[in-house]
């Protein structure tokens, strides 16, 4: 199983984006992003903090990405 590497919330987002989800709304520190097709997820957007591995892999989760496909979009 592949590791998952410390990113940040923008850095998620734009992993996201480039996979077809798009930023419905921000409330506070907080993004939620939605694909056309339904998925969801919550991204944090804490000024300089890393999302922990636990919290990463929720958000993959819910969207259906397994990690090898995350580390693609990530670039």
């Amino acid at each position: 199983m592949t590791r998952l590497p410390r990113v940040t919330g923008p850095e998620v987002i734009r992993a996201l984006e480039r996979d077809g989800f798009a930023i419905a709304r921000r409330k506070g520190s907080h993004a939620y992003l939605r694909h056309v097709d339904g998925r969801a997820t919550v991204v944090p957007l804490h000024s300089g903090e890393t999302i922990g591995p636990g919290l990463l892999s929720k958000i993959l989760r819910d969207t259906g990405i397994d990690r090898e496909r995350f580390l693609t979009l990530l670039g």
